[in-house]
């Protein structure tokens, strides 16, 4: 009798730090909210940011499950007209990397800062955690519509106490070994430096949606 109950005491220890673990290993749920940027246009599916990304998170031991909802083209009207099918129930946290559209198109910058502000919004409203990846205008719409579009961002970040990432093609951008023909959408060693460039930022992002966790 005395053997059994030492034996169940033992496999109770045995198996505690196993089940006290079980929470940490399910993988935290992200959908990339994106353009072609995160679609990965001209690239292999395997090669776009979400992938790449998912790949480093895991390397370092953090389980993900990524959606890459990056949609070629996309405008922030865009993501916003499409973000409750883009992102299901159950999904953890969201990084919305949009604007870069917007910003070729010369769209007017109140609507672009509408649109971002109306996703985190929304996001928020039902509890989903959201990481903002900054653009920045090209320089030939002039000084006046650069500053306006680009204090987008900070501002948006600030306001909705949201992360951000300022620049998300930050060590890339105008860099013609790091860009396909286009000079616009990185090539697969470009989207490395995004990933490398981007970690801290999202690990810290997973980092709040984990301890958020119940």
């Amino acid at each position: 009798m005395h053997i059994a109950v030492l034996m169940l005491a033992l496999m109770t220890i045995a198996t505690t730090p196993s089940s006290q673990a079980q929470p940490a290993a399910k993988p935290i749920r992200l959908v990339v909210l994106g353009d072609s940027l995160s679609a990965g246009l001209g690239l292999p599916a395997q090669e776009a940011f979400p992938q790449k990304l998912k790949k480093a998170l895991q390397a370092k031991g953090i389980a993900i499950e990524m959606t890459n909802a990056g949609v070629s083209g996309d405008t922030t009207s865009g993501g916003r007209d499409r973000l409750d099918w883009s992102v299901p129930e159950g999904t953890e946290g969201v990084i919305v990397e949009l604007g870069a559209n917007d910003a070729l198109r010369g769209i007017d910058p109140d609507l672009t800062r509408a649109a971002l502000g109306d996703i985190i919004q929304r996001l928020k409203a039902r509890k989903i955690p959201v990481m903002l990846c900054g653009m920045l205008a090209p320089p030939n719409y002039g000084t006046d519509y650069a500053a306006r579009f680009n204090s987008i961002y900070p501002e948006l970040a600030k306001k909705f106490d949201v992360p951000l990432y300022p620049f998300f093609l930050e060590g890339v951008a105008a860099d013609a070994k790091l860009n396909q023909a286009d000079g616009i959408h990185p090539t697969a060693e470009g989207v490395d430096i995004i990933v490398g460039n981007i970690m801290p930022t999202v690990e810290a992002f997973i980092g709040t949606i984990a301890g958020q966790r119940s």
